[in-house]
């Protein structure tokens, strides 16, 4: 299986996508893209993990890769030197202009859009620095992008930039088994997935939706619309506002809150 690798390899251009990960823990994103639809990606040579780790390019003793700031204040930042290095090592084995991209709390939102963004370009270099971040020399030199999961803090952008590879990576043809499943995904459309539900027909006094029991697959899609439409407006209004909604959009969302306001006072 190619599991991430702890350093960066030949060039290899027999896949869909390449990623070279610039981090501290390799070990770690070894782990987490052994197992689901990810796993299963590289086992089949759909995309590759390469991780670079600056401790490699430090040249003191103690393979310092951080430094308290300048000014004062808590926490370290990454050192110039080994980070620089560990980025030009990366890009180096990656194919021409693949965008270099560092992930920090003040990039733009990562979203469904700039997935399949990512999904078309033959690779990704991901900075994963840790505490407060890289000198920002680093980043006016090296990095050509900053991207954020959200308004919150991680500890280091490990589990930011494997969040992001998952989400690339299942948008690359044949990664998953249906490949109408990442088109009917949620954010696929700007909207919400709509309910879904399984065997038995009932549990715990709780009954499948009569309307996804029987074979009418003209119901289903409308039902399936409506409810993804309405989880939408209650859920996330925002994304409601970002597009605008057909006349049968529309009718559908009436329905679907007329429905919700009928069980609310019954």
């Amino acid at each position: 299986m190619h599991a991430a690798s702890a350093s960066i390899g030949p060039r290899i251009f027999d896949v869909t996508l390449r990623v070279a990960l610039v981090t501290l823990f390799p070990e770690l994103v070894r782990g987490a893209s052994e197992h689901g639809v990810l796993g299963r990606a590289l086992t089949r040579d759909l995309a590759r993990i390469e991780c670079v780790d600056p401790r490699q390019f430090a040249t003191d003793t103690h393979r310092t890769v951080d430094d308290r700031p300048y000014g004062g204040g808590p926490g370290m930042v990454g050192t110039p030197a080994p980070w620089a290095a560990a980025i030009d090592a990366a890009q180096a084995a990656m194919p021409a202009g693949v965008p270099r991209i560092h992930l920090s709390a003040q990039g733009e939102r990562f979203d469904q859009r700039m997935a399949r963004e990512f999904a078309s370009l033959p690779g990704l270099v991901l900075v994963a620095s840790r505490y407060e971040g890289l000198d920002q020399r680093v980043i006016d030199a090296r990095i050509d992008r900053e991207v954020s999961l959200g308004d919150f803090i991680l500890s280091g952008g490990e589990f930011a930039a494997l969040a992001i590879i998952d989400a690339v990576v299942r948008l690359l043809p044949g990664a998953l088994g249906d490949e109408r499943s990442s088109e009917e995904e949620s954010f696929s459309t700007a909207r919400l997935d709509w309910p879904h539900y399984t065997r038995p027909l009932e549990w715990d006094g709780r009954a499948v939706p009569e309307v996804l029991q029987g074979g009418n697959h003209a119901a289903i899609r409308r039902w399936r619309l409506r409810e993804s439409i309405g989880r939408t407006f209650e859920r996330r209004p925002d994304l409601v506002a970002e597009c605008a909604l057909s006349l049968e959009e529309s009718r559908l969302l009436q329905e679907y809150l007329a429905e919700r306001e009928v069980k609310k006072n019954g």
